[in-house]
């Protein structure tokens, strides 16, 4: 079975400027997935120097292996506190691990925790109309189950 570490060094090398790795799995099977992300962004052309560079460093003959390489797309959940920066000012849907969801702006992020300003429409004393109140809600990240940025075409 070929190591994460061996994929790892590999990979290393051509994790240059903002690009970093998110996630990387090596199956029983040597299925290698590897997900990227930048601070700006990932073109295809970076995913195929990346896959080049793992495919040509590893010997087929003594192990065969099955390779991916993507970058981390709107729709995947946020791994990293790096991805959460990235993202600050849009709309996340969050779902904590008690099963919890709110949906709100990501406001704040640093190593440990992030705060959602939620709005939402609520019927308050005294008024006829619902009014709309505004809630900040912080998360550590190890109470969360998936993070994902809301994608809107407004």
């Amino acid at each position: 079975m070929i190591s994460k570490d061996t994929v790892y060094k590999l990979l290393e090398e051509k994790l240059v400027g903002d690009l970093f790795l998110v996630d990387l799995t090596i199956s029983s099977s040597n299925v290698i997935t590897v997900v990227v992300d930048s601070d700006t962004s990932v073109n295809v052309d970076t995913c195929i120097e990346l896959s080049r560079q793992v495919e040509h460093n590893l010997d087929r003959e003594s192990e065969d292996f099955e390779l991916t390489v993507y970058s981390a797309g709107v729709g995947e959940p946020l791994q990293l506190p790096r991805q959460y920066n990235k993202n600050l000012g849009r709309d996340l849907d969050v779902v904590t691990s008690q099963g919890e969801k709110y949906i709100g702006v990501l406001k704040e992020a640093d190593q440990d925790k992030f705060v959602i300003e939620v709005s939402k429409k609520e019927r308050v004393e005294g008024k006829k109309k619902k009014v709309v109140v505004t809630t900040e809600h912080t998360f550590p990240y190890a109470d969360i189950k998936t993070a994902k940025v809301v994608v809107s075409f407004k």
